[in-house]
């Protein structure tokens, strides 16, 4: 079964502004996953996409994956869904890793600005 992985807006940037292959690198360091893009990260990419290119092509990057309804701002929709779904979340920001670690909930983020690491699998 493929495990569940929550990108935040600024997962969605990665590849356009770090030339990351998120796919790719998911599956090296968690194997089978299946992602999803949380509803408030897809309202605040559309919020950005109207005066930042990055934006528009996370929004459109976003539209690949399954959406799910989340609730509050991004960060809560995550750190809730992942403690629901016992999922991991790939984020760059750093208070919410925060949150995420101390929640014991594990995360995936961009290291060295070409790689992504895992915390807490």
């Amino acid at each position: 079964m493929p495990r569940l992985v929550l990108l935040d807006t600024n997962a969605l940037l990665m590849p356009f502004q770090f030339q990351v292959h998120l796919e790719a690198e998911l599956h090296r360091l968690l194997g089978d996953v299946e992602i999803a893009v949380p509803s408030p990260v897809l309202s605040e990419l559309t919020l950005m996409a109207d005066d930042n290119r990055d934006a528009r092509a996370g929004a459109r990057l976003a539209k690949k994956y399954r959406a799910i309804e989340g609730h509050g701002s991004a960060d809560d929709a995550l750190l809730d869904l992942a403690v629901a779904h016992r999922a991991v979340v790939v984020t760059n920001d750093q208070p919410l890793l925060d949150r995420l670690k101390s929640a014991a909930i594990p995360r995936v983020f961009l290291r060295s600005r070409n790689h992504l690491v895992a915390e807490g699998v």
